[in-house]
C-alpha cells in the first residue's frame, strides 16, 4: 500500500492553509510538551485562550520533522532565521491567533462546515489504512488523535470556503497580464507543443502500421490518437499534451520532440510508457529585440505574443492572487479588531535554548538547517497569500493528472 502521511492528505483535498501551518496535529496527541510552563496560557483572542502545551508540541513536532530535535541544530537554526526562541514562540502564536479568527468569524460571511462533509473527508482518509490499528498508528505519528484530525480538517475547509467566498469579477489589469507575459515567454521561449499516440510496449506492429498511415495521409494523426492512443487522458483532445517547458517528459520523448520542427512526425519512440508516435504541433518563438550589441532580448509589447492557453493560465492565476489577497486583508482585519493577549514565554519550555552561543560558530552554516520556507513559523499567517502566484511560470502551465499515461515524469 502507498505510504500516505496525514497532512499531505489535507493538503491534497484543496485546503492551502494546511501546508502553510505545518504539522495540524499541533493541537493535541502524544507530541511532546516538557516544562512546568507548559501548563499554562500562552495567549488569549478576545477571550479564548491558547495554551503554551500546545505552542509547545507546535513547535517540538516542528523540530521533529525537520530533523532539529538535538539543542545544537534548533539553535543554528535560529540563528538562520535570526530569531530567539521567544521570537518563534510569538510568531507560532500568531498562527493560533488566525486559526481562531477564522474559527470565530467565519460565519460573519455565511461560511459554515458541515460535519458530515468533515467526516467524508476523514473517512476517505482512514479507507487507506489497512486496518483501525495502522490508522491510530497513522494518528499518533502525526501528534494527533482522531478528533484532533476532524477539527482540523474542519477549520482548514473553513478556511477554503472563506478564501473562496472572495469573488473576483473583473478581469486582471493589462499592466499585469502584461508583466506575467513577458515572464512566461522568457522563461518558455523554443517551447514545442506536441500531441501523442500511445502504444503498449508489445504493439510494435500496429504502431508502425498506424505510422505508415499518418505519413501517407491516409489516416489523420489526431483521429489516430482518438482510435488507438492508450492515453485516454490526451486522445480525447486529439493526442495534445501541451508544452514541453511547462512540464518535465520522461527523456526518450522530450529527446525526440526536440528533432522535431512545427508539423513533422516521429518514428516510433520507446519510453517507460510504451512506444510513441509523437507529432510536433507548434513551435513558440517569442518577440525579441536586438540591443547595439547585438545581443537579443525577449520583449512582450502585446499579450497577444504568448499563446492563448498561457495567457488564459495568467489570468486565472492574477484572480487567484487578488482573491487571496482580498481574504488575507479580511483576516488581517479582524486579527486588528481582536483583543489579543501575549503572555511571555516560560523559562523552562523544551525549545528554550541560548542562540548566543552559536551566532559566531561556524558550524551555524545554513546548508546544515533545513531551507524549506514551510519550516518557519513565520509563514503561518499567509495561509491565502501564497496559492495565487502567477509569477511562478513554472508551475503554472499545463498540469499532468496524476496517473495518466501521458509522458511526463513523475515529480
Amino acid at each position: 500500500m502507498k505510504k500516505l502521511h496525514l497532512v499531505k492528505t489535507v493538503c491534497a483535498v484543496g485546503i492551502s492553509a494546511a501546508c502553510v501551518w505545518g504539522l495540524a496535529g499541533c493541537t493535541g496527541g502524544n507530541g511532546s510538551s516538557g516544562g512546568s510552563g507548559t501548563d499554562s496560557v500562552a495567549a488569549t483572542v478576545n477571550g479564548v485562550e491558547i495554551s503554551e502545551n500546545d505552542v509547545t508540541k507546535y513547535i517540538e513536532n516542528l523540530r521533529t520533522q525537520y530533523g532539529m530535535t538535538d539543542e545544537d541544530s534548533w539553535g543554528k537554526y535560529l540563528v538562520q532565521l535570526d530569531k530567539n526562541p521567544a521570537e518563534f514562540r510569538e510568531q507560532v502564536i500568531d498562527a493560533f491567533v488566525t486559526r481562531e479568527v477564522i474559527r470565530a468569524h467565519a460565519a460573519d460571511r455565511g461560511v459554515t462546515v458541515d460535519d458530515a462533509e468533515v467526516n467524508g473527508y476523514v473517512d476517505q482518509m482512514k479507507s487507506n489504512y489497512e486496518s483501525d490499528e495502522k490508522w491510530q498508528a497513522a494518528l499518533d505519528q502525526a501528534g494527533m488523535t482522531e478528533d484532533d484530525y476532524r477539527a482540523e480538517v474542519k477549520l482548514q475547509l473553513m478556511d477554503k470556503y472563506l478564501k473562496e467566498s472572495f469573488v473576483i469579477d473583473e478581469d486582471p489589469s493589462e499592466a499585469d497580464q502584461l508583466q506575467y507575459a513577458q515572464m512566461y515567454a522568457t522563461a518558455y521561449d523554443g517551447a514545442r507543443r506536441s500531441s501523442h499516440i500511445l502504444f503498449d510496449s508489445g504493439a510494435e506492429a500496429t504502431a508502425q502500421e498506424v505510422l505508415g498511415k499518418i505519413n501517407s495521409g491516409e489516416l489523420d494523426f489526431a483521429e489516430a490518437a482518438k482510435e488507438y492512443s492508450h492515453d485516454t487522458a490526451s486522445a480525447e483532445k486529439g493526442g495534445d499534451i501541451g508544452w514541453d517547458k511547462t512540464s518535465k517528459l520522461v527523456t526518450e520523448y522530450q529527446d525526440a520532440l526536440n528533432t522535431l520542427q512545427k508539423d513533422q512526425v516521429s518514428g516510433l519512440v520507446s519510453s517507460t510508457y510504451g512506444i510513441h508516435i509523437i507529432k510536433c504541433t507548434d513551435v513558440y518563438e517569442a518577440p525579441k529585440t536586438k540591443a547595439e550589441d547585438g545581443t537579443e532580448k525577449v520583449e512582450i509589447t502585446s499579450v497577444d505574443q504568448i499563446p492563448s492557453d498561457w495567457l488564459d493560465t495568467i489570468k486565472q492565476s492574477l484572480k487567484s492572487q487578488a482573491q487571496s489577497e482580498a481574504y488575507q486583508k479580511w483576516v488581517d482585519e479582524q486579527r486588528e479588531a481582536s483583543d489579543v493577549k501575549i503572555n511571555d514565554m516560560p523559562a523552562d519550555v523544551s525549545y528554550n535554548v541560548d542562540v548566543t552561543k552559536y551566532k559566531t560558530d561556524e558550524s551555524s552554516d545554513k546548508s546544515g538547517n533545513p531551507t524549506d520556507q514551510s519550516a518557519q513559523a513565520g509563514n503561518a499567517d499567509n495561509s491565502s497569500s501564497n496559492s495565487g502566484n502567477a509569477g511562478n511560470a513554472s508551475s503554472e502551465g499545463e498540469q499532468k493528472s496524476e496517473g495518466s499515461a501521458q509522458p511526463a515524469e513523475a515529480s
